[in-house]
């Protein structure tokens, strides 16, 4: 790594959340203004958000902070050897994973507080209900326009850019300083976190986990996009087939199940197949630095 600037780790982060600052009120600022313009504009108004939060960001850092290879470090390199089985890897993790995602939103939509906290609680689920409502008219589409557009807003531009910020910026910078366990556990609750859907909080950090794993495992980013996009991808598509009545399903608990059987093989599989990736990972560590 070539470093431009020799701050400290507390300066670096200070610069990533000062031009993250800068951006996002830029995009706020410009989404405001498509977002009197009705349904599309608002779904306008919600990619520029997005692209100008995490998109412009971790690029303006990077190349601020960094002389040479600024894309590559980022983490734009080629996936790993061989790279057709850990994109085949991936793709299976991200499915076989549906029914512990599901029962994790089950778990984490139940919690309840009480007494003091009362008042916590009911603040968490007016955020809940107001983002609820606006993915729900964001998704509400039914022609072939309206998809593809909803592909680009809610699947394309969020997994480019929270796997930029999330795994290129956060989580390498925290791997750098920590075991990589760890680095990946922090990341993912942050990235859960910034979200502020705290019913929601339990399974998207567990999709966190399994992109950041994926990330580390594979080298690249490419990777974790693709399965971010996929995760999203799959959520605009069945509300898409449920609009058009080609399907009847649960969208919300799509992939999911009641049969705690089925529970737990998902939840074997998809250790069994992170397993394989940070040991196949290892592997070609070890004959690399071997030869």
């Amino acid at each position: 790594m070539t470093d431009n600037l020799k701050q400290s780790t507390g300066i670096r982060i200070l610069l990533f959340l000062v031009i993250l600052l800068v951006s996002g009120l830029i995009g706020v600022a410009a989404a405001a203004f498509f977002m009197l313009m009705g349904d599309t504009g608002m779904k306008i108004g919600q990619g520029i958000s997005s692209f100008f939060m995490f998109v412009v960001p971790p690029l303006v850092y990077y190349f601020v902070t960094r002389k040479q290879h600024q894309l590559h470090e980022l983490g734009f390199r080629s996936v790993n050897k061989p790279w057709p089985l850990f994109i085949f890897v991936g793709i299976a993790v991200m499915f076989a994973s549906m029914p512990v995602t599901n029962q994790l939103t089950v778990w984490n939509e139940n919690m309840k507080l009480s007494g003091a906290l009362q008042a916590l609680e009911d603040w968490m689920k007016a955020l809940e209900e107001t983002a609820a409502a606006a993915t729900e008219q964001m998704l509400n589409v039914d022609t072939i326009g309206g998809l593809l557009f909803n592909l680009l807003i809610i699947a394309l531009i969020p997994a480019i850019g929270e796997e930029l910020t999330f795994r290129g910026v956060l989580q390498q910078g925290l791997t750098r300083r920590m075991n990589p366990h760890i680095a990946i556990l922090l990341s993912s609750a942050i990235f859960s976190f910034i979200h502020f859907q705290f019913y929601g909080f339990l399974p998207r950090m567990f999709l966190g986990m399994l992109l950041g794993y994926l990330f580390y495992t594979s080298g690249s980013l490419w990777t974790s996009m693709l399965m971010h996009f996929i995760n999203n991808g799959c959520a605009v598509v069945v509300y898409y087939l449920n609009n058009k009545g080609v399907i009847d399903v649960d969208v919300d608990h799509f992939g999911g199940s009641q049969n705690v059987w089925v529970v737990i093989a998902s939840a074997i599989v998809t250790t069994a197949l992170i397993v394989w990736c940070w040991r196949k990972n290892r592997k070609e560590q070890t004959i690399g630095t071997s030869v």
